[in-house]
């Protein structure tokens, strides 16, 4: 087993060239452990989305390495990052990207046809779905389509989604961006509870409410780590913008 479900290491990305370049990672050496609760903050074009979708597989890094669970993911094709997506990771996103036609069991049932792993049978993808559902407190809601249920209802929807294949980790973009102060609650007690039963999480969000959930807070700035603290006690200053090298 790797050490570290998460290793980074001198991750860079740019988006165009010469002096048009913007350069969104700068170098970001992080590692993060199985069951580990980790919030990521930082100023709008700090580059928190860059980075959630670099650990996501949904975008590659210009530079640098990225293992993850001791997998170098680094350079691997868009179809192979698209099964690694698949088998190991779950999204939750702030507008939930649930599919309005489909009811909620129905939703939680999609990544599992995408599984060629596993081979589960039409009963056990149902069996899995439900048991997934009920794990977030909709047990009574797996006949309900998106529109029938409330915005709280439709993120625990997603977050069951997102954990029906067993991923090795959750990945949480905004998780209550589009939420009230009650549901938005809500749901971070929710990603508590599946954290304190063993879910390594990664969040992305602007919210000091919901850092607060996490057990470590990295916060960006300009591309680079800025600071790491765990349970509120500061560990690490690793990059600052004084510090940090021209582009």
């Amino acid at each position: 087993m790797a050490e570290y479900l998460i290793e980074t290491s001198e991750l860079t990305k740019v988006y165009g060239q010469g002096h048009v370049a913007v350069h969104a990672l700068r170098g970001i050496d992080l590692q993060v452990q199985a069951g580990e609760f980790v919030a990521i903050m930082g100023p709008s074009g700090s580059g928190k989305s860059t980075l959630m979708n670099i650990l996501g597989c949904l975008d590659r890094p210009t530079s640098g390495r990225y293992l993850l669970d001791g997998q170098d993911v680094s350079r691997l094709s868009r179809n192979a990052l698209a099964g690694v997506r698949n088998r190991k990771i779950g999204f939750v996103f702030q507008s939930y990207n649930l599919l309005p036609r489909l009811t909620a069991l129905k939703n939680v049932m999609v990544p599992l046809l995408y599984n060629h792993d596993g081979r589960l049978s039409e009963r056990q993808q149902r069996e899995r779905a439900v048991a997934a559902l009920e794990a977030v407190g909709l047990g009574d809601r797996l006949h309900h389509r998106p529109s029938e249920l409330s915005g709280g209802e439709q993120q625990r929807v997603a977050i069951a989604r997102a954990l029906v294949n067993g991923p090795a980790i959750l990945l949480a973009d905004e998780p209550t961006g589009n939420l009230d102060t009650h549901s938005g609650e809500e749901i971070m007690q929710l990603l508590r509870r599946l954290n304190a039963d063993g879910a390594t999480i990664v969040m992305v969000t602007h919210s000091p409410e919901a850092s607060a959930y996490a057990g470590r807070i990295i916060r960006l700035r300009d591309g680079w780590i800025d600071s790491d603290e765990r349970d509120g006690q500061q560990e690490v200053v690793v990059a600052s913008r004084e510090s940090a090298p021209s582009p």
